[in-house]
């Protein structure tokens, strides 16, 4: 990896979001971002094979909602390679993740990455949403292209906690999926800028009633 070139591309994406980052912390997100790329030989944790298009595309892409997180729990809902579970855990020390996948290879890669980035405040469960009752609700609920919202919604609503909220990371405006969420939620949508990434892309917000 040209780490100068990625350290340099890591840091103006950062700069242009208004991310206050440490030199360790973007370190950190380096460090992910080679560890996974490794890993992606093997185990195909990601059709992006270029680490300079990983930049906006993972990590760029996953730090874009970090203004939206709220309350101190916050639960990844297929997690995949960890994001963006891994790298709000990194900018986010105070608060604390839950990464679930119900794909071992998957969990088993994200295990090995808290290990290697010294992640205290990261737990993986592998396991399927529907499936997973743990003893506390949570304040933030995430998805990245993980499914359509109503199914997301029937799937995970048991684990919300009564003032939390759910940050589903979408495309193109989903139009049709919006339309589908009858009563229960107030909805807001609001679009991402993710630097270097030319593609649309949404943050649709749902806070049950």
């Amino acid at each position: 990896m040209a780490t100068t070139k990625l350290e340099k591309q890591l840091q103006q994406g950062l700069q242009a979001m208004e991310l206050d980052v440490t030199p360790a912390i973007r370190q950190s997100l380096l460090i992910f971002l080679e560890f996974l790329q490794k890993w992606n030989h093997s185990y195909n944790l990601t059709a992006v094979r270029d680490p300079e298009q990983m930049i906006p595309r993972h990590l760029l892409d996953s730090l874009s909602v970090i203004p939206f997180l709220h309350g101190t729990r916050a639960l990844d809902i297929g997690t995949g390679a960890g994001l963006p579970g891994l790298p709000l855990a990194m900018l986010r020390p105070d608060m604390s993740f839950t990464l679930l996948d119900s794909n071992s290879k998957k969990t088993r890669f994200v295990t090995q990455a808290v290990h290697e980035l010294g992640l205290k405040n990261v737990h993986i469960e592998a396991a399927r949403v529907e499936k997973f009752h743990p003893p506390e609700k949570f304040d933030t609920l995430l998805a990245r292209a993980f499914a359509s919202i109503p199914d997301m919604l029937a799937a995970s609503q048991h684990l919300c906690a009564p003032r939390g909220r759910f940050l589903l990371m979408k495309g193109v405006f989903p139009q049709e999926e919006l339309a589908a969420i009858t009563t229960g939620y107030q909805t807001e949508v609001k679009v991402l800028r993710v630097p270097g990434l030319d593609a649309a892309r949404h943050l649709v917000i749902l806070t049950p009633n």
